[in-house]
């Protein structure tokens, strides 16, 4: 389970909308209990720096997460995820999104835009076990 405040989601979820037509992206920091639930503690919206059509795909500005690791420092938080938005696509991995699937311990939030408004929103965590993307539990 992931549990995301519901004004941290509020902030993904207009961030979504103001991004549309293209991908919003951006860092999830928080922690993890033994059980593996997450609880996100902040967001940290990044530019999509993509160099391919950010209709499409997504890429965090490397310097925001440069900053945001040092500022998390060896404390009790630490990156746990990142979200994106998919305008005019369902809030489920893509092929793109499985071919970028490079940190298996991280949560993918994705949020679906049709025309321009916000949808599903949906968790995800990658299995490098099976190769594909599990489903999460989402609260607010």
């Amino acid at each position: 389970m992931i549990h995301i405040p519901g004004p941290l989601l509020a902030q993904i979820t207009e961030a979504a909308e103001a991004a549309y037509p293209k991908e919003c992206c951006g860092l999830l920091t928080g922690s993890e209990n033994d059980a593996g639930d997450v609880l996100v503690t902040q967001v940290a919206p990044s530019p999509n720096v993509t160099e391919d059509d950010s209709r499409d795909s997504f890429l965090v500005d490397a310097k925001i997460q440069f900053d945001l690791m040092r500022e998390l420092g060896d404390g009790p938080e630490r990156i746990v995820g990142h979200y994106h938005s998919h305008p005019d696509h369902p809030a489920q991995p893509s092929e793109r999104d499985r071919q970028s699937a490079f940190y298996p311990d991280h949560v993918w939030v994705i949020v679906a835009v049709d025309s321009g408004r916000a949808g599903a929103v949906a968790a995800y965590r990658f299995d490098s076990t099976d190769g594909d993307f599990q489903n999460m539990t989402l609260a607010s």
